[in-house]
């Protein structure tokens, strides 16, 4: 059969076309981008066994790879023994399935961890925030380096103590802190040095970095800190397995961090916290950070990463319950801003910490999509106060411009409602929760709702440090423009104690709002109160209120 004339046409075109093509000499020739050089620590001397210590090689391997203009430095399966490991400019750590990399027990014998860097800025904060050398892997003044693949970076020799902040009480002061530790006493800078003299805290410590990222490995047991990363910019960390004794990552000072798809079971302090400390010397903030599908709990430390999710350990060292969650603070002298936490879970852990206690300003924050079940404090705290570890003359913080939304938490400790509290003269603003669901346990007393709530406006910030409150569902103190709109809030069991505590409050407006609680106890407890709007209150009903000096909200 005849091809048609189109067919024809268009098979005459079609080999045009390629004659010209295949005659045609390209304007440019595609060529193949150069491969990073691979470098196997084992060509280096690294045994993988388990007994010989491999940290050697594996420097040596890593400056082999920056020496040539950087590459890729590979940790094949194996076992490998290690004290301080040094990164540098453009070289990738890569573990390669079934690699483990031993943090090196100092009282072996068999070696020691760097010793600890000094500080002149270091009387601001605890020592673990102010030294990155004494780690087990340590990045410092690096730019484009990475840790990679599916291995575990085992932190068993590493050390989860440190020396606190060098403060001491000043006394008869306003001020509540002040330096002047006694030189050999705990808090001076020296007898700390010794003290951390050859050990090591942290599994990985970043500090002036850019473009750095962290994916693929486990860290079991990471020390003070598993990750600490201090005036980083460009972080990434990604598809992360935190199963650990102390802090999971501590982002302090940073910009541009994206943190996604991790999961951090931290019992004995925070998972996920953001801080903006004085460790660099400067008032500098954390700043564009993306913390989004992450997972933070409160499990057994390692029963998480072997799947059996252990629930004996039933307090943290501050007694105050197992802590996990995701926080901003404490240390907060520059500030946070342009922060967004979004689709993360929070499973048998204390809630969601937002704190400025050490000047900083704390603004623009978004929460969206949080899921918490078995909340050991407050679901939500946030808090402005006056704790002042900074340069004389360091202001009290700010909080403006939180927008809180779609959190349903479940089992919540019946002594720490959600708080809302800043200090005297200085009130969190601007501030909204909506379509928040919260379920607290019950269990209230009459004597609970009458109770005086001190200021503690020097304390470390913890839900604990008001004790239990006088409002099972939400407390606001010493605020301006609070919005709750489509806020539910009940108990499992019978609590006597109103669901809203509200005093020093200007400009709040509650929008469908609902509680569970029962005459003949009052819906809210109300003090020094100033434009407080009510619309659509379960049982309340609408209502304005210009002024008033203390009172109540009843049941209709």
């Amino acid at each position: 059969m005849s091809p048609s004339f189109a067919e024809a046409v268009g098979t005459s075109i079609l080999a045009s076309a390629f004659l010209v093509l295949a005659s045609a000499e390209p304007a440019v020739r595609a060529r193949p981008l150069p491969q990073a050089a691979a470098y196997d620590v084992r060509t280096f001397g690294a045994k993988g066994d388990g007994r010989a210590v491999d940290s050697g090689a594996i420097n040596n391997a890593i400056a082999a790879a920056s020496a040539g203009g950087g590459g890729t430095v590979e940790i094949p399966a194996g076992r490998y023994l290690s004290f301080s490991i040094r990164l540098k400019s453009h070289v990738t750590l890569q573990f390669n399935p079934g690699a483990v990399l031993i943090a090196g027990d100092p009282a072996s014998g068999l070696g020691q961890y760097d010793l600890p860097e000094k500080n002149a800025s270091d009387q601001y904060q605890d020592f673990g925030h102010s030294h990155w050398q004494n780690s087990l892997i340590s990045g410092i003044d690096v730019e484009d380096v990475g840790i990679i693949g599916p291995g575990l970076i085992d932190g068993r020799g590493l050390t989860r103590a440190g020396p606190g902040a060098p403060w001491v009480k000043r006394p008869g002061g306003d001020r509540p802190l002040s330096m002047g530790a006694a030189v050999g006493g705990p808090g001076d800078p020296e007898t700390a040095l010794r003290r951390m003299d050859g050990l090591g805290n942290k599994a990985i410590a970043l500090k002036r970095a850019r473009n750095v990222t962290l994916r693929d490995f486990s860290i079991l047991n990471g020390g003070h800190f598993a990750v600490l990363a201090t005036g980083v910019d460009n972080l990434t960390i990604e598809n992360l397995k935190v199963d650990t004794n102390r802090d999971g990552f501590d982002i302090d000072t940073c910009r541009n961090v994206r943190i996604s798809n991790v999961t951090v079971n931290s019992p004995s302090d925070d998972a996920i916290v953001l801080k903006s400390s004085w460790a660099l010397g400067e008032a500098r903030p954390t700043e564009n950070v993306t913390i989004t599908n992450c997972l933070v709990s409160g499990y057994d430390v390692g029963s998480v990463l072997d799947g059996t999710f252990r629930r004996t350990q039933e307090r943290a060292p501050d007694r105050d319950g197992v802590t996990g969650r995701i926080k901003l603070g404490t240390e907060s002298n520059g500030g946070f801003r342009n922060i967004t936490i979004s689709n993360c879970v929070f499973d048998r852990s204390r809630g969601l910490a937002i704190e400025t206690v050490d000047g900083g300003v704390v603004e623009d924050i978004t929460v969206t999509n949080l899921t918490m079940r078995d909340v050991t404090t407050a679901p939500l705290f946030l808090r402005i106060g006056n704790r002042g570890r900074g340069p004389d003359g360091t202001p009290v913080g700010r909080m403006r411009r939180i927008h809180i939304s779609h959190v349903v938490a479940d089992n919540v400790d019946p002594q720490f409602a959600a708080s809302i509290a800043g200090i005297p003269g200085s009130p969190v603003e601007d501030v909204t929760l909506s379509d928040i669901r919260l379920v607290y346990r019950g269990g209230g007393t009459s004597a609970d709702a009458v109770r005086d709530v001190p200021e503690v406006e020097d304390a470390y910030p913890e839900p604990s440090m008001f004790g239990t409150l006088p409002a099972y569902g939400l407390f606001v103190r010493h605020a301006r423009g609070v919005t709750l709109r489509d806020v539910t809030i009940s108990t499992i069991g019978a609590d006597a104690r109103p669901a809203v505590f509200l005093q020093d409050v200007e400009g709040a407006a509650l929008d469908h709002v609902q509680a569970s609680s029962t005459p003949p106890g009052p819906f809210a407890i109300l003090r020094d109160i100033r434009d407080l709007s009510l619309r659509n209150v379960a049982r309340v009903g609408d209502a304005h209120i210009d002024r008033l000096a203390q009172g109540t909200i009843p049941y209709r």
